[in-house]
């Protein structure tokens, strides 16, 4: 059976033979990390929602549902090539109080953040071409939601030069 990255046993057996194993032990790393981020992502959210009007979570179930998405993608792709993915924590600690909307969108914008600083570390380390395109475009997703939510926050400038780095 084919994996979601698209390598099968035999692809995988033939680059462990040929010196390739690190890059796979390497890569599953990264995704795992990503795993944790987007579990981060899914819980932080939590937080954003409640302290946000109702009129004005439409933004957060819309990044809700692509955190959600993302990290049901990454635990089977995990599963798929034999590992265990990272579980979610119990809970996780904020990384400052979240008392008014401001504060909601900055750490919206800053569980954006991480999840594509992880993304790109998927991106260097991604010895697979479907990971490697996977990675570009959940970093890429993850910028322009930090964007609106930077801007929302009334951040200036609302754009990174290097997201993720």
């Amino acid at each position: 059976m084919t994996s979601p990255s698209g390598t099968s046993p035999s692809t995988s057996a033939a680059a462990t033979s040929s010196g390739e194993a690190g890059s796979a032990r390497a890569e599953t790393a990264a995704l795992q990390d990503a795993l944790a981020a987007e579990h981060a992502a899914v819980w932080g959210y939590g937080t954003v929602g409640a302290a946000l009007a109702e009129e004005d979570r439409t933004a957060v179930g819309t990044a809700v549902e692509a955190h959600r998405d993302l990290r049901d993608r990454l635990a089977g792709l995990l599963t798929d090539r034999g590992a265990d993915p990272v579980p979610t924590a119990p809970a996780y600690q904020l990384p400052f109080p979240v008392l008014s909307a401001v504060d909601a969108s900055r750490l919206a914008a800053q569980l954006e953040d991480g999840t594509t600083a992880a993304w790109v570390w998927v991106l260097d380390q991604a010895a697979d071409r479907a990971v490697r395109e996977l990675a570009v475009a959940a970093a890429s997703a993850a910028e322009a939601r930090a964007v609106a939510w930077r801007a929302r926050a009334g951040a200036t400038p609302p754009t990174t030069a290097t997201p993720g780095l």
